[in-house]
């Protein structure tokens, strides 16, 4: 990570004069959200164990006939905590000792919803082909030994959590899928859903290990509001986005594990974006740090042969259905970001922006519909 940037907002904060900086924000990320105020505990825990903690509040207009509608977001990024070649059990217990010491911090603040990144327990190993050892992380959804861990964790402290993770689906054939297992406060598997598009450019070989996800675009309803997983890719896919949207998503979670010389240009726009053309709150969380292995691997760009990925840079962060968002957390370090929000904003962002009622889904059915025939022809006119 030499020479990496720690964030565009400590670079703004450097150079920007304090008069200007606040204008700078709005212009960048809209209406600023409030600092949310931490136990010192948190704080100190944080510090102790060297990640960042940074927590937002993004507010509502006080409704007459409806009470506010106030949840705690937990966003977590984090590196790997031991090398690739180590023993495999040796590495997953290592990332269950991390999140876990993370996930009961942010317990202690109040989070209600907690989001993992994508493959949480293991490497992003998917750029090196390689089946052996990686296929060895998979684990069922339902009872999995980071399900168990986390099951725990959400009964202990009436949390909800969503757990990205390699799936080996025992009930078919054995395969794997890239999914998102949500627990719910009770501790209950309450379902998963599972990764709609897969990427084939650069090193994201991940067809080599699942393909695209079967279960649709399912929302979850759990105690603290409607909640669905856009995995990863699916960000670039803003049909994906919309159809949560449809099923009555209030908060889409995009946990993902994306490298600086791919996409970072598309991260601040894509989530944000989707927020605001879908009026739901969403979060976009990425991994840190650049992981080595231990065979070399090409991308097949004509280029020569590497070890790493490239650098995953964090800066993951929550939007808002007005289309304002929080500073992201840092590009080089772990992080936990909360927000709290007050999801009766979706509704009047409806409202405002008439976005669901100008939709024209009948339209865009028909359009789809007859552009899937194999004889289908482009609307051109010439």
């Amino acid at each position: 990570m030499s020479g990496e940037v720690d964030s565009i907002e400590s670079i703004l904060e450097k150079h920007v004069p304090a008069g200007e900086l606040s204008e700078v924000y709005r212009i960048l990320y809209g209406k600023l959200p409030s600092s949310l105020p931490l136990a010192p505990e948190v704080e100190e825990r944080a510090e102790k164990e060297n990640y960042q903690v940074k927590s937002y509040k993004m507010t509502a207009a006080a409704e007459e006939t409806r009470p506010p509608r106030v949840v705690k977001i937990g966003l977590i990024q984090n590196k790997i905590v031991e090398p690739t070649d180590a023993p495999i059990q040796q590495q997953i217990t290592g990332l269950f000792d991390r999140v876990g010491s993370m996930i009961e911090n942010a317990a202690a603040a109040g989070t209600n919803i907690i989001c993992l990144q994508e493959a949480w327990t293991m490497p992003f190993a998917f750029c090196t082909r390689e089946k052996d050892p990686w296929t060895q992380f998979a684990e069922s959804a339902e009872h999995g030994p980071s399900t168990q861990f986390l099951s725990q964790l959400a009964s202990k402290h009436r949390l909800v959590i969503i757990s990205p993770i390699l799936e080996r689906d025992e009930e078919h054939g054995e395969v794997l899928w890239n999914t998102a297992v949500v627990i719910d406060h009770t501790g209950k598997v309450l379902g998963k859903s599972r990764k709609n598009h897969i990427p084939r450019v650069g090193d994201f070989n991940e067809s080599t290990y699942y393909l695209e996800g079967n279960t649709g675009h399912k929302v979850f309803q759990t105690i603290f509001g409607k909640v669905a997983i856009n995995i990863c890719y699916g960000r670039h896919h803003p049909p994906n986005w919309m159809m949560y949207g449809v099923n009555g998503a209030e908060v889409v979670f995009n946990p993902s594990a994306t490298v600086g010389a791919l996409s970072e240009p598309m991260w601040p726009i894509e989530a944000r974006n989707a927020a605001i053309a879908n009026s739901y709150f969403t979060c976009a969380i990425n991994r840190v740090g650049t992981e080595h292995f231990p065979r070399e691997f090409t991308s097949a760009d004509g280029k020569p042969a590497h070890k790493d990925f490239g650098h995953f840079y964090g800066s993951s962060y929550v939007a808002a259905p007005d289309g304002s968002r929080t500073p992201g957390l840092s590009r080089i370090r772990d992080g936990l970001l909360i927000t709290e929000v007050d999801l009766n904003l979706c509704r009047q962002i409806k409202d405002k922006w008439g976005f669901r009622m100008t939709q024209r889904l009948d339209l865009y059915a028909a359009s789809l519909a007859d552009a899937i025939k194999l004889d289908y022809k482009p609307d051109v006119v010439s």
